[in-house]
């Protein structure tokens, strides 16, 4: 869950707004823990050296592979053997970045494609299905896509695992490799899809797409049989300059009900956002998230769950924060960017830290921490472990630390809600 390095990359998430319309799921909230602490030695942990070497912040998860499924030898990510039966998929060409993503509660106009394709400063443009649901009963942002066409959207990985794209076209449905193996997904088994029409479709790969919050993507007709409106959504990649302008364009194009949106996107590589003069989290509101974090140690990692007796990493962060009266959005991802970057030499307790551990597309944030002060932090880490406090990690998959940002923080959620 992640940002970027180069100014136009610096972008709000986009949050696929039509997604929360189908059906967002609300997170638990409980009253702000009485008695704030007095400082960071309060928890009683003594200073501790952080951790700089290349190993893992979190260790790998075993592949659960269903019974019969063959894996694909030499492919990028898992993918598993499929019967072809959907059509030849066509070979990756070029890797574009989705900077922008229209999508509307309805079908889209026919002509409308076009008319954005038209527009200065694109580089591509496709349509696509953007709708959520629930897939094995968690709520899942869901694309359905032409494989041979959307692959060049996808984290490079992913888009050249040529193996994923034609299981997509054969009817399966591939899944980030976050939600599929911390969530114990089998691949080569199946899942239940909860559409209008619920389906259960065979997983055919794990591969992470690389926008912000998006878990899962099927074939076109796959994800209108399961109720998704046809060619509802347009993804959007653009040449470098004010992408702001780019969206103001195409929004003037669009019918009433659609809207466009920013992603956060893999090109949001570095955590940090908005001004360095945001003012920060006051310390009563830090105090009392700290401790209602503190509060779940010893508490069961749960992909997807965001308290208050489970969590996965950044439902920690936001169930914590949420205690002391901050709004943050959902994911690492967008978490990262709801406040300005800060050098870890200046780091202090209640500040975030971020985390590469997605080896499908390396430059994805994907796991997130709270500092706690004297080299410790607090996270949840993985299936089978509970939330946990160790000392903090500034290691090869380290991608920055950040300060939150209350106005910056409820900005992104705003926008992703």
């Amino acid at each position: 869950m992640r940002l970027t390095g180069t100014g136009r990359r610096r972008v709000l998430p986009a949050g696929l707004t039509v997604l929360a319309a189908l059906g967002a799921v609300a997170g638990v909230l409980v009253a702000v823990l009485s008695g704030p602490p007095q400082g960071p030695r309060q928890f009683g942990l003594p200073d501790v050296q952080a951790s700089t070497g290349g190993a893992a912040v979190i260790t790998g998860v075993p592949l659960t592979v269903g019974a019969g499924a063959e894996l694909l030898s030499g492919s990028p990510v898992p993918v598993v053997k499929t019967s072809a039966t959907g059509g030849a998929v066509a070979a990756l060409h070029r890797t574009v970045q989705p900077d922008l993503l229209v999508v509307a509660p309805f079908s889209l106009p026919d002509g409308l494609l076009a008319a954005v394709r038209k527009l200065p400063g694109l580089l591509l443009a496709e349509r696509i299905e953007a709708v959520r649901l629930r897939v094995n009963g968690a709520s899942t942002a869901l694309l359905g896509v032409d494989p041979s066409q959307f692959r060049s959207f996808a984290a490079r990985p992913t888009g050249a695992a040529s193996g994923l794209w034609q299981g997509v076209a054969d009817g399966g449905i591939a899944v980030s490799y976050t939600m599929g193996e911390l969530d114990k997904i089998p691949l080569g088994g199946s899942v239940l899809a909860s559409g209008q029409t619920p389906r259960r479709l065979p997983v055919v790969a794990f591969g992470t797409l690389g926008i912000g919050g998006v878990n899962a993507v099927v074939s076109d007709a796959t994800a209108t049989a399961l109720g998704a409106p046809a060619g509802n959504a347009i993804v959007v990649g653009v040449q470098a300059g004010d992408i702001t302008a780019d969206a103001a364009a195409i929004g003037r194009l669009l019918p009433r009900g659609a809207g466009v949106e920013q992603l956060v996107t893999l090109g949001t590589s570095t955590a940090g956002a908005g001004p360095v003069t945001a003012a920060g989290a006051p310390t009563a509101a830090l105090d009392a998230m700290l401790s209602a974090a503190m509060s779940r140690r010893g508490l069961p990692y749960v992909y997807g769950a965001a308290g208050p007796g489970s969590f996965d990493c950044s439902g920690l962060v936001q169930w914590s924060f949420a205690q002391a009266g901050v709004t943050m959005p959902r994911i690492a991802a967008e978490q990262a960017l709801a406040g300005p970057a800060v050098p870890v030499s200046q780091l202090q307790p209640g500040d975030l830290l971020f985390y590469h551990t997605d080896p499908t597309a390396p430059g994805y944030i994907s796991h997130v921490g709270i500092y706690l002060g004297n080299g410790w932090m607090i996270q949840a880490p993985q299936p089978g472990m509970d939330v946990e406090v160790v000392p903090a990690y500034f290691g090869a998959e380290f991608a920055g630390a950040v300060r939150v940002s209350p106005a910056q923080a409820a900005a992104v959620a705003a926008r992703v809600a």
